[in-house]
């Protein structure tokens, strides 16, 4: 009788009737989440902040100098850099672009009654749960141009996908939008079972045709959810390091992440490396604040 009617009280109410004081619950949860969060995310950040500003080469034993905004004026001067950004930019736009279309076509499909639906969605899934090593493996290996089944079945021959310069980075987004548009197709599938059906049965009974249904019932209400996937998908696909670095060695697929990787842990170029990363989190942050306000605008309408 005691638990029926504890679970009657309010989250704050069935705490206290357990002798859980606002300070028991801060020294429990809150305050352990704080000191995670400074120690693991802040404290690296703000270190990391520091080295930008030095000479610091972590295989080094020399004592590290202040160097102030030396390698920042390096690095946007450096023709390589912005050249990788312009790969980055090309790659962001052809994958995250494919993932909204495919992922938001099969939820499109799948918002309907058919046989065996729920083990087709989870299938459709089975690709984001893997690694992105793996699936770029997997994928160097569908695109052999020896026995790969890719280019037997559009009959390309023995064209190399991955060593040709030019179909490289698109070898590398198809992978990637292979496997993360089952994530666009996930939050579209949430946004279009939310639409209220009356709007659908107004629609029918007005004998408007499916691209009206669809111009001016169905992307308008699922449009904030679509935005939200974007900014995922893009800062996602700007941190893209896993598939591009297996799968190929182009010049031309060799994305800022790639380069933040080499001349980290290659160069070893510390602070320099500390300073490019600080570049692409800001390019990042300013993409991100350009969505967010149009999402804002979206939702005012």
């Amino acid at each position: 009788m005691a638990s029926v009617a504890l679970t009657n009280l309010d989250p704050a109410s069935r705490a206290a009737a357990r002798g859980w004081s606002d300070l028991t619950i801060r020294n429990l949860f809150i305050i352990p989440t704080l000191v995670f969060l400074i120690v693991f995310n802040i404290f690296p950040l703000i270190y990391s902040l520091g080295y930008s500003f030095t000479n610091f080469a972590a295989n080094r034993s020399e004592p590290w100098q202040f160097v102030g905004l030396q390698n920042y004026r390096e690095l946007l001067s450096d023709d390589h850099i912005w050249s990788n950004f312009v790969i980055t930019a090309k790659y962001v736009i052809v994958s995250v672009a494919g993932q909204m279309v495919v992922g938001f076509g099969l939820a499109l499909l799948l918002n309907r009654s058919f046989p065996m639906k729920g083990l087709i969605t989870t299938l459709l899934l089975l690709p984001m749960m893997m690694s992105a090593a793996v699936v770029g493996l997997f994928w160097q290996l569908l695109y052999s141009p020896s026995w790969g089944p890719i280019n037997y079945v559009f009959g390309l021959g023995d064209f190399a996908w991955l060593s040709n310069p030019d179909s490289a980075l698109y070898a590398v987004a198809i992978t990637d939008i292979w496997m993360w548009s089952p994530f666009v197709m996930l939050l579209s599938l949430a946004g279009l079972s939310a639409v209220p059906q009356h709007l659908y049965e107004a629609a029918a009974i007005d004998r408007a045709g499916w691209w009206y249904t669809f111009t001016r019932i169905t992307l308008p209400l699922v449009s904030p959810i679509l935005l939200i996937a974007l900014i995922f998908r893009t800062m996602e696909a700007f941190k893209t390091f896993d598939i591009a670095y297996t799968m190929t060695t182009q010049p031309t697929a060799e994305l800022i992440a790639i380069r933040l990787y080499k001349q980290a842990f290659q160069q070893w170029d510390t602070g320099k490396s500390c300073a490019l990363a600080y570049i692409v989190l800001i390019m990042v942050l300013a993409i991100t604040n350009l969505y967010v306000k149009y999402l804002n605008k979206v939702k005012e309408r």
